[in-house]
């Protein structure tokens, strides 16, 4: 099981029994920020793509969506999400549950800028039922980013 090797994986950081299990699903950005109280934009989502033999996974804000131009600008290709079917063998990680720790070797991590706007951000911890709080140099440091990048539209509050 995924979250059992995130766990794993989060001990080298003294953060495994930092790692929330819910009774309930939290696959999606609303049903995580339901499980966890808080508001979806502090989910840190977990996008997977594939270009072409690299597999990208890019964590942003839960509210926020990228932006094909600004992706194809910073990685020079155009953005195309993993088919669910491919999603845990490319990862490590079922969809609903696709984090950035303990992913498959040669997967590429990289964290948006939109996370810059929060002290503590959710993201999952291998499972469509759980999640740990970091703060933006924790994620950097668990996750072992390649970087930080600007690929999604930027946040608009509501009126």
């Amino acid at each position: 099981m995924s979250i059992a090797k995130v766990k794993e994986y989060l001990a080298a950081y003294g953060a495994a029994e930092r790692v929330r299990e819910f009774d309930v699903s939290s696959a999606t950005v609303e049903l995580a920020a339901k499980a966890l109280g808080c508001e979806e934009a502090r989910i840190a989502k977990t996008l997977s793509f594939m270009l072409g033999e690299r597999v990208l996974l890019i964590v942003a804000a839960g509210d926020v969506k990228v932006d094909n131009r600004k992706y194809k600008d910073f990685f020079g290709g155009k953005a195309k999400m993993l088919a669910r079917e491919d999603t845990e063998r490319l990862t490590g990680h079922a969809a609903g549950g696709v984090c950035p720790f303990a992913v498959v070797e040669g997967a590429e991590v990289w964290l948006d800028e939109s996370l810059k706007r929060f002290g503590t951000i959710f993201p999952a911890c291998g499972s469509a039922s759980s999640a740990i709080e970091l703060t933006l140099q924790e994620l950097e440091t668990f996750s072992r980013a390649k970087g930080w990048t600007d690929v999604c539209k930027p946040y608009e509050p509501a009126e």
